[in-house]
């Protein structure tokens, strides 16, 4: 049997080494369902890691959130979806919390929101209600946390502090943080535009839909044809 406080560690590096990559979150997810067995403390490493790390981070560990519930039901261990229908008003507090410093992930909360209640791992009752308290959070435009004046705000700043800078009392981020997010949101917009395209493994929804776009053929579509055929051999007599 695996070391209970080592299984912790591992997960709680995973979770605070989750990037944009898909990857990433289903590893950690994959690790996480191993060791089900300890499903209660690797649920209190989630919420523990959420409220520890940087805005990014948590931004990250919201959509590992969703891999998570999506493996755990279709591996029928239910336990972990269950924790995390109690706790989704903590985790969203911790992500966009009301203060405005995570006005940056008030989208990434929507959409896995979103996924979730797809999913039917949400009701519809409780996204709408988690909705309207993030309308009151959606006061600041997106990444106005990560604006270029921020970056230059912080060149200013002397390399060796640390401290974040603040702007009516709610810190921001510093530049590194500033391009690491601008980086991992520009990596999930490019795969939501690959998903958009994607053709499933069946590959006939595109004929299917092809097919139902295309009208009958009719007595003119012959005669077109027939036109078509004679003007190639036209052409090859004359070549």
């Amino acid at each position: 049997m695996a070391d209970p406080f080592e299984v912790r560690m591992r997960f709680t590096s995973q979770l605070q080494h989750l990037n944009a990559s898909v990857n990433s979150s289903q590893k950690a997810a994959h690790y996480a369902l191993k060791y089900r067995d300890m499903d209660e403390d690797l649920h209190s490493c989630i919420l523990e890691q959420l409220e520890r790390n940087s805005m990014n981070n948590r931004a990250n560990i919201m959509y590992f959130i969703e891999h998570l519930c999506d493996m755990a039901q279709r591996e029928n261990h239910l336990n972990f979806v269950r924790m995390m229908q109690k706790d989704i008003l903590m985790v969203v507090d911790a992500v966009a919390p009301s203060d405005g410093s995570g006005a940056a992930n008030v989208k990434v909360v929507r959409r896995v929101l979103q996924g979730l209640q797809q999913k039917n791992i949400l009701q519809s009752d409780t996204v709408t209600e988690i909705e309207g308290c993030l309308k009151e959070r959606d006061t600041v435009a997106e990444h106005s946390a990560l604006s270029p004046t921020d970056a230059n705000a912080q060149r200013e700043q002397p390399s060796n502090l640390t401290t974040f800078a603040k702007t009516n009392g709610v810190s921001r981020p510093d530049k590194r943080q500033i391009e690491q997010r601008i980086e991992e949101d520009r990596e999930r917009h490019k795969r939501l535009r690959e998903s958009i395209w994607a053709i499933g493994a069946e590959g006939d929804e595109e004929f299917e839909r092809l097919w139902e776009e295309v009208s009958e053929i009719g007595e003119d579509d012959y005669i077109a044809a027939e036109e078509d055929a004679m003007e190639r051999r036209q052409a090859i007599e004359v070549d």
